[in-house]
């Protein structure tokens, strides 16, 4: 792995606006948290949200045997990262898809099709799991960073609607530097009215 060049590649990424603050070696730290939780390297993943290439170009580098697709909806965010997979050289295992969660959800090449989901930063809990389910193969793990202080609520009830149950819960508390990840195993296919229609999940959450 050249830890320099995905230095660079991720200042690039701030200097775009495509990055949030804090230093760069937190980010490196925190993706690589959230890649470390599943114990063992996915054959395919998908990063869902990718915006600035985090946690998804640190993931692609973490696990170099795996194939992966970087999902955003910003057009300028995916010019960016094919930009990045080509100079970090792994455009041959790595795909930048330009849509919607929602609409690539429907996708036959895309969906349920994924040992891996990771979403860092995407939105609120119930968004989260109805757009990262539809990604997610049965057996595989939707991997979620949460927001600083604390660990969301994950009603089994509305996650079973889904075909998730939590798996497990690594907390590192609300402190700077830290963080938590929850596991969300993927354990029944995910009903086809799933997910729904594009800001339909976020206008009408199933849970709050």
């Amino acid at each position: 792995m050249d830890e320099a060049l995905l230095r660079k590649t991720l200042e690039r990424s701030r200097e775009l606006g495509f990055l949030g603050p804090g230093p760069i070696a937190g980010h490196l730290s925190h993706s690589r948290a959230m890649a470390s939780v599943l114990g063992v390297s996915p054959g395919s993943f998908l990063d869902l949200g990718s915006g600035g290439g985090v946690p998804g170009l640190v993931l692609a580098l973490h696990f170099p045997e795996a194939r992966g697709v970087l999902l955003d909806s910003m057009d300028r965010r995916c010019a960016f990262l094919r930009e990045a997979i080509s100079a970090l050289g792994i455009a041959d295992r790595i795909e930048v898809v330009h849509d919607r969660a929602e609409r690539a959800g429907h996708d036959s090449g895309l969906r349920e099709r994924f040992d891996a989901v990771f979403a860092r930063s995407f939105g609120p809990g119930a968004v989260t799991a109805e757009s990262g389910a539809a990604f997610s193969t049965v057996g595989g793990a939707l991997v979620v960073s949460e927001p600083p202080g604390g660990v969301r609520d994950w009603p089994p009830e509305h996650l079973g609607e889904l075909g998730l149950a939590v798996d497990k819960v690594t907390a590192k508390g609300p402190r700077a530097g830290e963080y938590s990840v929850v596991v969300l195993r993927k354990v029944a296919t995910l009903d086809q009215r799933f997910p729904r229609r594009v800001g339909v999940p976020a206008k009408r959450p199933l849970w709050r």
